[in-house]
């Protein structure tokens, strides 16, 4: 590959960073701790390709005055962007989230903080009709949290439907760093209302958890027994943490 190429792609891919984390694509792939990061990544690309451009190009100039042949680099320029056209293509489409057939090809499992805490304390739920939660903290309230917080409230979740095994669930995927270390949380919904949508569409939903239903053999998946369901679009961020 010649230098004018490699410094194009360099330029591309520091340009594609930037534009990821301009329009929130970037929360597809890693926490939003990692933003800074990504900014400064992408601008050093992008300087060191221009720079190694700007540098490639003036050497080439002066040979070709040198040697006598003036247009000899501007074809050689013209050649590596043409090559340039079907990687422009691949960066200018943005893979989606994980969905539903990630949650169906991983195996569900408690929160990473539940299970290191086994029956930590729960701090009370606070006061009101509907109360929002993550449903990574709403699982691990249903499977270790003795004191039953839980119980008789009404709760407010938010994930993407996935049907497994005749269950409807709702869904999040959640990360420690990447999506490359994401698993599923899922909760079943039960009632009427949630069957008929279909997978990776995301949901609002509000009930009450079902006592004693997330347990081990299930893999820490809570019964909600649905008082409301809302289609609502799929969140700019659209994992737990």
């Amino acid at each position: 590959m010649k230098r004018e190429t490699q410094n194009i792609l360099l330029i591309l891919l520091g340009g594609a960073l930037l534009k990821i984390t301009i329009n929130g694509d970037y929360l597809r792939y890693v926490k939003p701790a990692q933003q800074p990061w990504i900014i400064a990544g992408g601008a050093v690309m992008v300087a060191l390709g221009a720079v190694a451009i700007v540098r490639d190009l003036l050497a080439a100039r002066a040979a070709a005055v040198a040697s006598g042949d003036v247009h000899a680099h501007d074809h050689n320029t013209r050649s590596a962007w043409l090559l340039m056209v079907p990687v422009l293509a691949v960066f200018l489409v943005a893979p989606p989230a994980l969905g539903a057939d990630s949650v169906t090809r991983t195996e569900a499992r408690a929160p990473q903080s539940a299970s290191a805490s086994n029956a930590a304390a729960f701090p009370p739920l606070p006061a009101g009709d509907v109360i929002p939660l993550e449903v990574n903290d709403f699982v691990s309230r249903a499977g270790w949290d003795k004191s039953g917080t839980l119980n008789g409230r009404t709760v407010r979740l938010s994930g993407f439907v996935v049907h497994n095994e005749g269950n409807t669930m709702l869904a999040r995927m959640v990360i420690g760093c990447c999506a490359a270390d994401a698993f599923p949380i899922t909760v079943r919904l039960v009632g009427e209302g949630a069957s008929g949508f279909s997978d990776d569409t995301w949901l609002e939903v509000t009930g009450t958890v079902v006592p004693g239903t997330a347990v081990r053999e299930n893999s820490y998946m809570p019964d909600l027994t649905l008082a409301s369901v809302r289609q609502v679009p799929a969140l700019k961020d659209p994992y737990e943490y």
